[in-house]
């Protein structure tokens, strides 16, 4: 958790050190599993070392100083492990044929989908939520506005069912860049070299490599090709961009001059340590944070991505971890945060009809004539807001 990162409490324990750490060791663990697969090592040898890796508390503290003098945690957390196993041979077998990249970049993997699973969680509940104020506000009108003046007339419906349609496109994005997670697998310089020497069947091998931890084996090793990365950051940023347009909207309409939504009163939230009047739109101004920030982490993963030279890259590489793992928790929180916010948000519709009948002149000017009810020159609002509606209908029974 981090102090200034209000609400990482909701993302605690997902991608923090610990859970790097359990991850890199479910992945030594599922390539001994794949080495019993070819042959390689027994049943017997993979029972002893899961053991080792389940029962070892390595300090992670310590290996956080051990990872400077090889540039990364891996080097270390094999060593660890190693001595943990207590028959010999099967330590001389563990991470036998990997490198540490691959042992990392499948760890990532494995975050960025427990984190994918909270996410479509998230967006769900959340989608669920903006479909029912479609339904409920078809018909409202309120004050449609172009570069911040007013346009035409709107309905809130159509407003929700716009926010509804950049949910379901991040919905989209998550749901497919989950299923696509690839293993890493490729040893020193991605030729799987000393895998075959272990083995006559080196891509059998990783094959089962990626079956064993239920990921996708992308046929060739990717350490200089991060497609996957970027492909997990262009998730998380999209997913950041739909719930940004959702907070800014309720931030702006929350507006006392405006007043036509608020957040839901929650004891306790939203306060001024000096001003007791105010209640701050707090979960909104949070989703934005995170959309203002995500665009730049992605942007750092490819950077990263066109500078990974070699065969492994040099400092490239490095640069991604903590891009990623930001971009993650802040895409987790800010999945959590908006459902809360739209889950409880206040709509004020005797404030929008007020406002649309009072500046009705205004709305109607491109009309240029006759009728003065906003609610008449509404468009094609009603059947827009449907077909997004329609949309999400036949995607959630999938």
């Amino acid at each position: 958790m981090d102090l200034l990162r209000p609400g990482s409490h909701r993302a605690e324990g997902l991608i923090d050190d610990h859970a790097l750490v359990a991850a890199m060791l479910q992945v030594e663990v599922a390539w001994f599993d794949a080495l019993v697969s070819v042959g390689v090592a027994s049943r017997e040898q993979a029972e002893i070392v899961a053991d080792a890796a389940k029962q070892w508390q390595p300090d992670v503290a310590q290996l956080v100083v051990d990872a400077e003098a090889t540039g990364n945690p891996v080097v270390a957390l094999v060593k660890g492990l190693r001595a943990a196993v207590t028959d010999s041979s099967a330590a001389a077998l563990v991470h036998r044929g990997l490198t540490s990249q691959d042992v990392l970049d499948t760890a990532l993997v494995l975050l960025s989908r427990a984190a994918f699973v909270r996410i479509e969680d998230d967006l769900r509940g959340t989608a669920t939520d903006l479909a029912n104020l479609v339904r409920a506000h078809r018909n409202t009108v309120m004050a449609g506005r172009t570069l911040t003046q007013y346009a035409v007339p709107i309905t809130f419906g159509l407003k929700a069912a716009q926010w509804l349609s950049g949910l379901l496109d991040a919905l989209e994005l998550v749901r497919l860049s989950a299923a696509r997670l690839p293993v890493q697998c490729g040893g020193a310089a991605g030729t799987l070299a000393l895998a075959g020497e272990l083995t006559d069947e080196p891509l059998a091998l990783v094959r089962a490599f990626a079956d064993t931890l239920d990921l996708r084996d992308p046929g060739t090793p990717w350490h200089t090709t991060r497609t996957p990365i970027t492909g997990i950051g262009h998730a998380l940023v999209s997913t950041c961009d739909a719930l940004g347009v959702i907070a800014s909207d309720t931030v702006q309409l929350g507006r006392p001059e405006v007043g036509e939504l608020s957040e839901g009163v929650v004891d306790g939230r939203g306060g001024s340590s000096t001003m007791p009047q105010k209640r701050n739109p707090v979960l909104g101004v949070l989703v934005r944070n995170a959309a203002l920030q995500a665009p730049q982490l992605g942007a750092q993963l490819h950077l990263a991505a066109a500078q990974a030279v070699d065969e492994r890259p040099d400092g490239a590489w490095h640069s991604e971890w903590n891009a990623l793992r930001t971009l993650i928790e802040l895409t987790v929180i800010a999945a959590s945060q908006a459902r809360e916010l739209v889950s409880g948000l206040d709509i004020h519709t005797d404030v929008m009809t007020q406002r649309a009948t009072a500046v009705a002149d205004s709305l109607l000017a491109e009309r240029g004539t006759g009728d003065d009810n906003p609610a008449t020159y509404l468009g094609s609002s009603a059947e827009f807001a449907d077909r997004i509606l329609d949309r999400f209908e036949r995607g959630a029974t999938t």
